[in-house]
């Protein structure tokens, strides 16, 4: 009988972040608030920094505040969209 191996994936998603370090993301927190800035910082816990930061409410609609640099708690992250301007380009020419 052959063994079946398993492979462990290439693609992580710390190895996804980490890549994207220097690239413009978004952030969604728990508590509903949207952070989109370029990423300068990551650690293995997911907390991350972002450079040029501007918060977003409603959906991401209306733009609530900017900040220079900020500090994200891993903890406190729902999801991150990497390369988030070439993603949000392709929505704007879908729609």
């Amino acid at each position: 009988m052959a063994s079946q191996q398993t492979h462990k994936p290439n693609i992580t998603p710390m190895r996804m972040l980490r890549s994207s370090l220097n690239k413009t993301i978004m952030v969604k927190v728990k508590e509903g608030a949207e952070f989109i800035g370029k990423l300068v910082m990551t650690d293995p816990t997911m907390n991350v920094v972002l450079e040029d930061a501007t918060e977003y409410g409603d959906g991401g609609r209306e733009a609530i505040a900017k900040y220079g640099r900020i500090f994200i708690r891993g903890s406190q992250i729902l999801y991150v969209c990497v390369d988030y301007t070439e993603t949000r380009l392709r929505q704007t020419t879908v729609m």
